[in-house]
Formats: C-alpha cells, sequence, structure tokens
C-alpha cells in the first residue's frame, strides 16, 4: 500500500546522495520533498507539516551538514520519527475478563464483520482462548449470516437471536451465554451505516454502557484516506474506544490513515487486515511499518510467519530425504501449500530488504501457483513419488489433464531438478563449495 510513498521519499532522500557540499539548503530542500511526499500520500497537512519540522530539527541538531553520510543518518531520522508517528511500540489487547468483552464499531463497508472473525481466530490458534462471536447488527440479516458463516468457518461459537431487535438486550444476553458456556472472550459486532447518524451512536454507546467492554476497537477502511480520520475521530469522541484496526492494507491506496490516525485521535493502531482469508491480519509493529515505508523491508514478519508453519519433525523428514535425493513433487507440493499460508505473494516479497524495491512495477500474480498444482495434481501418486517416471507419453497426458500445454509440464519438471540437485548440492560441505566454485565462473560473478 506504501508503494508510491516509499518512492516518493527514496527520491527525496537521493538530494542527500551524491552532493558535493551538504548545506542547510539541501537539507531543506529534502524535507520539502518529504513533506510533499507525506501529502500526496493523503496524510493531514497538520501532522505532515509537525513531523517534517520535527525531522529538520533534528537533522540539523545532529550535525547531518557535517556527517559522513548525511543521506543515511536523515533516513534513521526520518525513521525513527514515522515509528513515533504511528505510535512507536505496538499495543497489546487486553485479555484480562471474566469473559474479556471486545466491542467493535465503525462504519457499514469497514470490514468489521469480517475482521471480527478473524480476531476470534487470532485469539483462539495464537493465543489459547475460546471465542464468542456475537451478532449485534439488527439492521442487517446478512450481517448475522454472515458472522455464522466465518463462525463455522474458523470453529467458533455465534450468538444470535434474529427475532430480538433490541441490540442491548442481545449483547447483555451473550455474555451470561459465554458464562454458561466457557468462552473467555466476547466480540461483540455492532451495526454499521453508510454515514455517521445520532441512532448508531446512540446504540453502540448503550451497548458500551450495558457490557462494560474491556476493549473497543475501531474498525476502519484503510482506503478510505483522510476520511477514515474524520470517522475515527468522531467514534472516539462518542466511544472512547481503545485502540484502531486498518483494514484493507492490502489495498492500492495512499497509507494517509495509517500515518494520521494516531496522531489525530492519541489511540493506538492495535491491528490490520491484509486481505480476505481469515489469517489474513497482523498485529501492528511501528517500527517494522516505518522500514517497510522506507524500503528496508520487515525481515522479523517474514520470519514469524514463516515459523508459524515450520514443523521441527517434517523438516527432519525433509532434511533426510533431500540428503537421499528422494525429494518428491508430493513434498514439493507441500511446500507451496506452507508458503501460500503465509500471506499473499506480493506482500511477502515486500518484507524482503531489497526484494520488494526490485519487484515494484512487477505484477506478481496471488495465484501464480495454480498451474503448478494443477499440473501436479494430474500426476499419479507413483509419477508424484518418482519423477523419473515421467517420460513423453505421460508428459503429454498430464498436460491434457491439467489444461496446460506439453511445454508448460517440461518447464516445471526442469525447474524442479533443477531444484533438487541444487538441494542435494546444499546438504553437504563439499557439494556446497563445488556450487560455490561453479557460480565464480558464471558472468558478471567474481
Amino acid at each position: 500500500m506504501f508503494d508510491n510513498l516509499s518512492s516518493k521519499l527514496e527520491r527525496a532522500f537521493k538530494l542527500l546522495k551524491g552532493q558535493g557540499k551538504i548545506t542547510e539548503i539541501n537539507v531543506s530542500e529534502t524535507i520539502k520533498e518529504i513533506r510533499k511526499a507525506l501529502l500526496d500520500a493523503d496524510v493531514n497537512y497538520k501532522v505532515a507539516k509537525q513531523f517534517t519540522d520535527t525531522v529538520k530539527e533534528k537533522a540539523l541538531g545532529q550535525n547531518v551538514l557535517t556527517a559522513i553520510s548525511p543521506g543515511q543518518l536523515m533516513i534513521k531520522i526520518t525513521q525513527q520519527e514515522l515509528t513515533d508517528l504511528m505510535g512507536g511500540a505496538s499495543a497489546e489487547i487486553k485479555l484480562g475478563g471474566n469473559p474479556t468483552v471486545i466491542l467493535m464499531s465503525g462504519l457499514q463497508g469497514s470490514g468489521k464483520t469480517t475482521f471480527s472473525g478473524k480476531l476470534a481466530n487470532y485469539l483462539k490458534t495464537k493465543r489459547g482462548k475460546k471465542p464468542l462471536l456475537v451478532a449485534c447488527d439488527i439492521y442487517r440479516p446478512a450481517a448475522i449470516q454472515q458472522l455464522h458463516v466465518l463462525g463455522e468457518q474458523i470453529g467458533v461459537d455465534v450468538y444470535s437471536d434474529p427475532e430480538n431487535k433490541d441490540a442491548v438486550s442481545i449483547a447483555k444476553r451473550s455474555i451470561q451465554y459465554a458464562k454458561e458456556n466457557g468462552n473467555s472472550i466476547v466480540i461483540i459486532d455492532t451495526a454499521g451505516r453508510l454515514a455517521i447518524d445520532d441512532v448508531m451512536m446512540k446504540e453502540i454507546a448503550a451497548v458500551k454502557k450495558a457490557v462494560e467492554p474491556d476493549e473497543i476497537l475501531f474498525v476502519v477502511d484503510a482506503m478510505t484516506g483522510q476520511d477514515a480520520v474524520n470517522t475515527a475521530k468522531a467514534f472516539n469522541d462518542i466511544l472512547d474506544f481503545s485502540g484502531v484496526v486498518l483494514t484493507k492494507m492490502d489495498g492500492d491506496t495512499r497509507g494517509g490513515a495509517a500515518l494520521s490516525i494516531k496522531s489525530v485521535v492519541n489511540k493506538p493502531i492495535m491491528f490490520v487486515g491484509t486481505g480476505e482469508k481469515m489469517e489474513a491480519m497482523d498485529v501492528f509493529h511501528p517500527s517494522r511499518m516505518a522500514d517497510r515505508i522506507l524500503g528496508m523491508g520487515d525481515v522479523v514478519t517474514f520470519v514469524e510467519r514463516a515459523e508459524e508453519q515450520y514443523n521441527v519433525e517434517e523438516a527432519r523428514k525433509l532434511q533426510k530425504k533431500i540428503a537421499k535425493n528422494q525429494f518428491s513433487f508430493n513434498d514439493f507440493l507441500d511446500q507451496l501449500q506452507q508458503i501460500k499460508k503465509m500471506g499473499n505473494i506480493k506482500d511477502l516479497v515486500g518484507m524482503i530488504p531489497g526484494v520488494g524495491k526490485a519487484l515494484k512495477n512487477v505484477d506478481i500474480d496471488d495465484n501464480a501457483f495454480v498451474s503448478i498444482e494443477a499440473i501436479i495434481s494430474s500426476m499419479t501418486p507413483a509419477e508424484r513419488e518418482n519423477p523419473e517416471l515421467l517420460n513423453g507419453k505421460r508428459r503429454d497426458r498430464i498436460a491434457k489433464g491439467s489444461g496446460r500445454s506439453t511445454q508448460d509440464v517440461n518447464r516445471l519438471i526442469k525447474q524442479f531438478d533443477d531444484t533438487r540437485k541444487m538441494m542435494k548440492m546444499m546438504n553437504n560441505k563439499e557439494g556446497l563449495a563445488k556450487m560455490m566454485s561453479q557460480m565464480k565462473n558464471m558472468p558478471g560473478m567474481k
């Protein structure tokens, strides 16, 4: 989502690179470009001005003019200020109640119901809790049905009372239900509107008063830019919510909401939604987001996602198979499934320092693995375990079965063979040394 902002900030910092002499004028020009980049990203004007004034003050106070690497020092200062602008540190959700009650708020279309499901899934799978989803949107029947579908999908209980048209009584009864059924978390999904109105605000204020929630989360669509910030302020004036959830952070948006909202309402961004799947959400880490905005990647989140899919025993078995050159298409398919579970491919690429920047203009299709899976699925069990069986006749049959060309099948098998050889070579010191010596002879390698 920050691609455009990242590119403009990179251009701003280039003003300090390659200069024979760094002057206060150079620094001022860089600051001016940073401010323009922030405003283009739909950051609140007062926030952008205050931010750049602080960066300039700190830059000149830290002797950027006489620094050996003024550009790097400016980036370091900007990174720290971006981190502070977005909250400084990640905010923990409080789970101390019995049960813990979390009230969800926001406009219709912000992704509130979907995120309620994601939060329930997160608290169940990563925090070991037993959540209960509560359908308190009495105006939109589809919202109640949607919550039931999500609950069934993630294996979480859903409390609803479609005949009851009183959101307050539904919320109160759901807490009693949770106590009787051993639910440690109650997540109340409230009604939204297309715009803020008195009826909605009075109703959610009444629900808050009745259930006394431990946390009130305001869910907002990051794609709406400054409108998101204005809406957050209106809700905060009524509810005094405890944290913000930014949804649709994987969309093509300018990112102004993420950079402005903390300063305007003085409430932390706690979570971000990064896709449609129930696993597509992250705890918000300001420093990691600042790194990504400045093109530094986000290795920590990348490793965390990889570790979530990492199985020690399975990895040990796989290593033995690689050593014996028994790595099969079934193993290959398992690895693809694990990568897919980590998130959308473009998002993962953006977490690797330098790689996201290098591929910023490349269209990475999130369905890139579909054709590979189709080809492997068209193989027989014997062929998957023994790729050596794949002669020309079998390859033609697989191409027809998968809806791909024989050339596509041949290309995949060649890539698989090359991968298998490399894995075997890297599995022992002699092979690794041989591979490194071969790389020296490649064009452009020293």
